[in-house]
């Protein structure tokens, strides 16, 4: 493992992507990337009587759906890291508490599930781990619930707000396997320009985009144009647009090869999405479907994801805070 710069290390002995899986829930059913999913759910409870539960089900069935997929045994993966939107992750922790693998419970917002990824990538490469498994959820009924106001008030959302997904993503690493590979990793640091908006999520966090995309190119000596795709977690419509103009003043030009998983999860027009798609399942499970299915294809070969995350509470915006971001990414390649 080398350091370049202050922010991104590079793994000599890539990190294997062995196995995903995901479930979503029945507006994603609906949208355009739904053939990808392993499962999509007829209905936000699935058998369950509240929201918070149904999403402590949905995690766990994933993580569990990865496993069986893998075809490796459960006490083979060494450890998971997982993290939800929820007051203390509860999600993650009470859907996961059966598990039997060790557990580290992480919070980096909507960018939680590329953190995750990157720190079981650090784990392997030092040889603490062989194999580590992470995941992320989220769920659009418990985040209105917790963020902005209960469903119940039916109030009208502006046009900048998003659509939490609601659904999960799972992705086994390994220190050995046939890719596609981890091969860089760009940890994304806290930026805040002051934006108070919790429907405006998109404008909050691409600042954090931006500066971890510039710290990417400059620390690894790459381009845009090296990448086949780079795809932001969950800005939307309005921070896609924010980003692409934002990258292009700092001699970034990423138009041609640049989508936002927000973007690419739900039709905004037919399904009402507005800007379109957020949360930690938003980036977890576009990854895990759509995007590894185009990786193993090598109809994708190069990709650079990069998580976005609004590192905000119900506390902090009542009291008339801002919103910082964050932005965690990741290079994934076919071959190496």
């Amino acid at each position: 493992m080398k350091r370049f710069g202050m922010q991104t290390l590079k793994f000599d002995n890539p990190i294997t992507i062995l196995e995903t899986a995901s479930i979503v829930g029945p507006k994603e059913e609906n949208g355009p990337l739904a053939e990808y999913f392993d499962k999509c759910l007829e209905d936000e409870f699935w058998q369950e009587k509240t929201w918070e539960k149904a999403e402590s089900k949905i995690i766990k069935e994933t993580v569990n759906m990865n496993i069986t997929k893998a075809k490796i045994p459960a006490a083979d993966i060494n450890y998971c890291f997982a993290g939800d939107l929820l007051n203390q992750c509860i999600s993650s922790s009470f859907g996961l508490r059966e598990l039997g693998i060790p557990f580290y419970g992480i919070f980096g917002a909507c960018s939680t599930f590329v953190e995750g990824m990157q720190l079981a990538s650090v784990f392997i490469d030092s040889g603490a781990a062989d194999k580590c498994i992470c995941a992320a959820s989220s769920h659009f009924c418990s985040a209105e619930k917790q963020f902005r106001f209960p469903l119940e008030l039916g109030n009208q959302r502006p046009p900048t707000s998003q659509w939490t997904v609601t659904g999960s993503g799972s992705v086994i690493l390994s220190n050995s396997g046939e890719g596609p590979y981890v091969t860089y990793i760009t940890t994304g640091k806290v930026v805040d320009l002051g934006i108070k908006d919790a429907n405006n999520m998109g404008a909050a966090m691409a600042p954090a985009a931006l500066d971890t995309l510039i710290a990417h190119f400059k620390d690894t000596g790459r381009n845009p144009s090296y990448y086949d795709a780079i795809l932001t977690g969950d800005l939307g419509y309005i921070g896609k647009d924010i980003l692409s103009e934002m990258a292009l003043t700092k001699g970034y030009n990423i138009k041609s090869n640049y989508n936002d998983c927000g973007v690419l999860i739900f039709d905004k027009d037919s399904q009402d999405t507005h800007s379109g798609g957020s949360g930690c399942a938003c980036c977890a499970t576009v990854f895990s479907g759509y995007l590894f299915n185009k990786l193993k294809q090598k109809k994708l070969n190069k990709i650079l994801l990069i998580a976005t995350g609004a590192l905000t509470n119900s506390t902090t915006a009542q009291q008339g805070e801002s919103i910082p971001g964050i932005a965690h990414a990741i290079s994934i390649e076919t071959g190496m």
